[in-house]
């Protein structure tokens, strides 16, 4: 029986956080590492709302200045774990930006050395979030298989310990993964145990800061992905008008990004009027910045052609 893949195993040979041999830079001390920590969170709450086109440079930015503290400032070990995990933490939100923004090289390059950074930290949740990003990656950009086994590893990195949150959203990803893969039966056992692990959250469960949207709407949202990519629409569209009847509008590209599931579901259940409809108010929240909803945007309107002698659809494709 062949070896269970690791996280490890998905890193270059040379390590992407090697430091310098030598360090004369200024003393950083645990002041630093909370200030860094502060504006990490604050390009977090920035991604909700703004596009990743946008944000990427700010986001490389603040990465690069964070690996600099790290590699050429003086510190305590404890300030240096800190430095990593805050590393980790902005290699995950700047790989995201990355991806969003369409650069996928570059956003596989930043989130191997969030790995890096978590793993050196000793912090196996975060360790975890940043692989199981670049398998979300690797699930929509043509590597299903590679992302399956990616995000496989990331749960087993977290551990059975796991906060709750944690879990859910990782055994998430492999149920996505195992949905782009055409693994069916696997994508929805997956899905069963991310339920099964977000219900064990309560208001006395500590979580890592960065989970802070991860929550029972969310895991709905990645139900009802899953049941529109296996074509069950009936079990999506109920999942997604319910999500999308609460949903906070300021968040444009979620939003946009929601609209398109809805969108298809209605045409696989053969309402295309409604499908237009969906496609309309999705197409209205702009997605010039985010090459996800630029992509997503295509999916819905090519599969809005079959319908294209139904008034509101002509009238939608020919806009």
């Amino acid at each position: 029986m062949p070896r269970a893949l690791t996280v490890a195993d998905f890193l270059p040979e040379s390590d992407p956080l090697s430091a310098l041999t030598a360090r004369t830079g200024r003393r950083i001390g645990a002041g630093q590492v909370t200030d860094l920590a502060r504006r990490v969170h604050g390009l977090r709450l920035a991604d909700d709302v703004v596009y990743g086109k946008d944000l990427i440079a700010p986001a490389l930015r603040e990465l690069r200045t964070a690996v600099t503290l790290y590699r050429e400032g003086t510190h305590t070990e404890q300030v240096g774990r800190e430095l990593l995990r805050a590393i980790g933490e902005l290699a995950q939100i700047a790989g995201w930006v990355a991806s969003d923004a369409g650069e996928h090289a570059e956003a596989e390059r930043i989130y191997q050395l969030g790995i890096s950074a978590a793993r050196a930290a000793g912090d196996g949740v975060l360790s975890g979030n940043v692989a199981g990003s670049l398998a979300y990656q690797w699930s929509n950009t043509g590597r299903p298989r590679d992302a399956v086994d990616l995000a496989a590893a990331a749960v087993a990195e977290a551990g059975p310990d796991a906060p709750a949150k944690a879990r859910a959203l990782y055994l998430d990803r492999v149920a996505w993964a195992h949905t782009r893969a055409g693994q069916d039966r696997a994508a929805m056992t997956a899905l069963g145990e991310a339920g099964e692990a977000l219900a064990k959250d309560s208001a006395r469960t500590e979580s890592p800061s960065y989970l802070y949207w991860m929550d029972s709407g969310e895991l709905q949202v990645m139900e009802a992905r899953v049941y529109t990519e296996l074509h069950r629409p009936l079990r999506a569209v109920p999942l997604l008008t319910d999500v999308l009847g609460r949903y906070d509008a300021s968040h444009a590209r979620e939003l946009a990004l929601y609209l398109s599931w809805l969108a298809v579901a209605y045409a696989d259940a053969n309402e295309p009027e409604a499908a237009a409809g969906t496609a309309g108010r999705m197409l209205s929240l702009g997605q010039s910045g985010s090459e996800r909803t630029t992509e997503r945007a295509r999916i819905v309107l090519d599969r809005l052609r079959a319908f294209r002698d139904v008034p509101e659809v002509a009238e939608l494709l020919a806009s």
